[in-house]
């Protein structure tokens, strides 16, 4: 990836970690740790990868994207602001009564987002159903997906793996955001899913393991993705509330908002993060 590029997909990812804490912070509720976990891929995503259209949402040949992890919807939300699709400033609306930005995607509600989800396992499902239905009607788009590791304990989510490998989805890409914590501590203590990248091999996918917040290595694992002719998952170590020194690799901050002094530590590191990322961007 040539280096302006990959410049301004940090100072992208950097700003989805900005507004996806104001999110939460304004909410008093949300899940900011594995939206913080999730700020290169969807920046990739967005901003480099996927054809979508801020005027034009619904063109018939986007790429989709499924959040099938949908709590962390800051994220996406961060992205689709920053990309266009609606005002950055609805962002402190997130989850208030009457506001487009709900607890979880809507797709009835809010451009850009491609399916509504919220209980887990159903998102890659419904990207299934979505990567069938481009290949019996000729349609070129890909499918993306974002699915957690505590999801992964779900059935519905290797049902899907199952269904995706007989009907050969080669223009399905899923992402499994591997920053190894739910709700309840350890996802290895909670119900191991692991080893992932076997299981997922097993049922027939193509695999890849790689940093989940290397943009290069997302680059280079995408495009590989795009050249097989199986579904493609790439699962991405991850470090959960990336970027946040108090919130990294804790559970605690799986699901909770943070108080007024913590809000300020945090924006502090992340505003700060931004400056660097935008400085060395100018600078080249």
């Amino acid at each position: 990836m040539e280096r302006e590029k990959l410049l301004c997909l940090d100072e992208a990812a950097a700003k989805i970690r900005l507004l996806s804490l104001e999110a939460v912070f304004n909410a008093e509720s949300g899940h900011p740790g594995g939206s913080l976990s999730i700020a290169e891929i969807i920046a990739y995503l967005y901003f480099e990868k996927m054809n979508v259209d801020p005027k034009n949402p619904q063109k018939s040949d986007r790429d989709r994207l499924v959040l099938s992890k949908g709590h962390t919807c800051p994220a996406l939300y961060s992205a689709l602001a920053i990309k266009g699709f609606f005002p950055e400033e609805e962002i402190k609306t997130f989850r208030q009564l009457g506001s487009r930005l709900q607890g979880h995607p809507d797709m009835n509600k809010l451009p850009g987002v491609d399916m509504t989800t919220g209980s887990l396992g159903q998102g890659i499902s419904a990207a299934c159903g979505m990567a069938l239905k481009a290949l019996k009607s000729g349609y070129n788009y890909k499918v993306f997906a974002i699915i957690g590791d505590g999801e992964s304990q779900e059935g519905q989510v290797w049902e899907a793996a199952m269904f995706a490998a007989h009907y050969k989805l080669k223009n399905l890409i899923a992402f499994l955001d591997f920053n190894h914590l739910q709700i309840d501590g350890d996802v290895r203590d909670v119900m191991n899913p692991t080893p992932l990248d076997e299981k997922f091999a097993a049922f027939g996918w193509f695999v890849q393991v790689i940093d989940g917040h290397n943009l290069e290595e997302i680059d280079k694992a995408v495009n590989a993705a795009y050249s097989s002719e199986k579904p493609s998952i790439i699962i991405c170590n991850t470090v959960k509330g990336k970027g946040v020194s108090f919130m990294e690799n804790k559970a605690d901050w799986h699901g909770k908002a943070p108080k007024k002094d913590e809000n300020e530590i945090a924006v502090a590191e992340l505003e700060a993060a931004y400056k660097r990322a935008m400085e060395v961007r100018k600078n080249g």
